[in-house]
């Protein structure tokens, strides 16, 4: 019998103490907050109202305490908010970011919205050691560097630092950046389509700069997406590193088991 079963047979009898109590309910307060973050964020509840607490309670089969816990939980990230006298309403919602396609992100979310592009710095610089040997280029070349603010309908979505080998940099610089993603004007300048991107997620904490520039939370967390980008000839063109307001997206993808 595993220990979960066991604080629940205890709990049936009335032998649960303070603390295995306590756990219980924070562990099936988490499991609804899993449910119906996701429902909160694909937009399942039309009406912006999700369900009553008593229907959430017998939906989960759980205590109106753990259904109330849930419901702050979601509170806390930004996802609902707690009306007296209406209920608990979603008030935020996540774009969805397809991870099956090397899309740019106005491609990606063209049917949610306008992506406009800040342009903040540009020109060349002289790389590190690691961003050259990412980029398969003798040490010291200069790179081009790139570094925008992405908005989706005029919200900071993301702070983009973009490097680029100068050969394709230099003449991406002559075109509109504020428009346009830099992987279509990338494969018109190199003549061929890009093939491929290693891509790392992680979460961190966003540093002053990075909170002001997104008008975030200092220390919120943000995600940030590594991703080296290579044309179809396998050459690497492209090394960035974004950090994506962790409240405003949600990456998502199919994996199979061959």
């Amino acid at each position: 019998m595993t220990r979960r079963d066991a604080v629940i047979r205890a709990e049936a009898a009335g032998a649960l103490t303070l603390s295995d109590a306590r756990r219980l309910r924070a562990d099936r307060a988490r499991q609804v907050a899993d449910v119906l973050r996701r429902q909160v964020l694909y937009g399942e509840f039309r009406s912006g109202a999700l369900p009553a607490e008593a229907d959430l309670v017998r939906e989960f089969g759980t205590s109106r305490n753990a259904v109330r816990d849930a419901l702050d939980l979601l509170r806390a990230e930004g996802l609902v908010e707690r009306c007296p006298g209406v209920g608990t309403l979603a008030v935020a919602e996540k774009y969805p970011h397809g991870l099956e396609r090397l899309l740019g992100l106005a491609e990606t979310l063209r049917e949610h919205g306008e992506v406009t592009n800040e342009v903040r710095t540009t020109g060349l610089i002289a790389p590190s050691r690691e961003i050259s040997s990412r980029l398969r280029l003798p040490e010291g070349e200069p790179v081009v560097y790139v570094e925008r603010i992405r908005r989706l309908n005029g919200l900071p979505l993301s702070l983009d630092l973009t490097y680029l080998a100068r050969d394709l940099g230099e003449p991406l610089l002559g075109e509109d950046l504020a428009h346009n993603d830099i992987f279509v004007l990338l494969e018109r300048i190199a003549g061929q389509p890009l093939g491929r991107a290693e891509v790392t997620l992680e979460a961190v904490n966003a540093d002053p700069h990075s909170a002001a520039t997104l008008d975030a939370p200092r220390g919120t967390a943000l995600l940030m997406v590594e991703r080296l980008t290579h044309l179809a000839d396998g050459r690497p063109v492209d090394l960035e590193f974004i950090r994506f307001r962790g409240d405003r997206i949600t990456m998502s993808g199919s994996m199979h088991r061959s």
